[in-house]
């Protein structure tokens, strides 16, 4: 007996494990035939508690402009391009991201789809706690993809990736340019303050 499925949802932040879980998320959606919500949730540099003590309406409008092209460079890096066959929708939201997915993912016919992480003490020390928040507190189903096999053949310290993004794909994502959609792609993110 299969549970129907309402929509998938699924955590983005670029990392190998979160693509992984995108390609499965899209899979489900296109198998299903339901929408997919791709969320990149995001918190300001140092968290809430430090952008409290000085906030700035710049830094926000420039960490939201990152969330958005890491968010479309994750389609670039697992597909190429924003996948066809399958509804999209990008979602980018200003919260932790276990707690985020599981405000998103809140219908109980939702798919929660997250990328697992590395397996082992060491990894688990350090990763894999938005994987274990959603399991532990999501009203709907949960996939927990394993990262690809390929990366347990990294050295450790090549398994990270760091994100920077070029001044031009900056001012890409820039707020005032993402009111209107772009034409390569099937709605432009969605923000939401969490």
């Amino acid at each position: 007996m299969t549970v129907p499925v309402g929509r998938v949802v699924v955590g983005v932040n670029g990392s190998p494990s979160s693509l992984e879980a995108l390609r499965a998320a899209v899979d489900a959606g296109r198998r299903e035939r339901v929408e997919v919500l791709a969320v990149l949730a995001w918190t300001p540099v140092g968290g809430e508690t430090s952008y409290r003590r000085a906030p700035s309406s710049d830094l926000l409008a420039l960490w939201e402009a990152q969330a958005c092209v890491r968010l479309r460079q994750s389609f670039e890096q697992a597909f190429g391009g924003y996948p066809s066959g399958v509804a999209i929708r990008p979602v980018v939201v200003r919260a932790e991201a276990g707690h985020g997915l599981v405000s998103i993912a809140d219908r109980p016919h939702d798919l929660l789809v997250v990328g697992a992480g590395e397996r082992g003490w060491p990894a688990r020390w350090f990763h894999g706690a938005t994987c274990r928040y959603v399991v532990a507190h999501a009203g709907c189903p949960v996939l927990a993809v394993p990262p690809p096999a390929l990366l347990r053949e990294l050295p450790l310290r090549q398994r990270h990736r760091l994100y920077t993004a070029s001044s031009a794909e900056l001012q890409a994502a820039a707020p005032a340019s993402r009111t209107t959609p772009r034409p390569d792609s099937p709605a432009a993110p969605v923000t939401d303050e969490g």
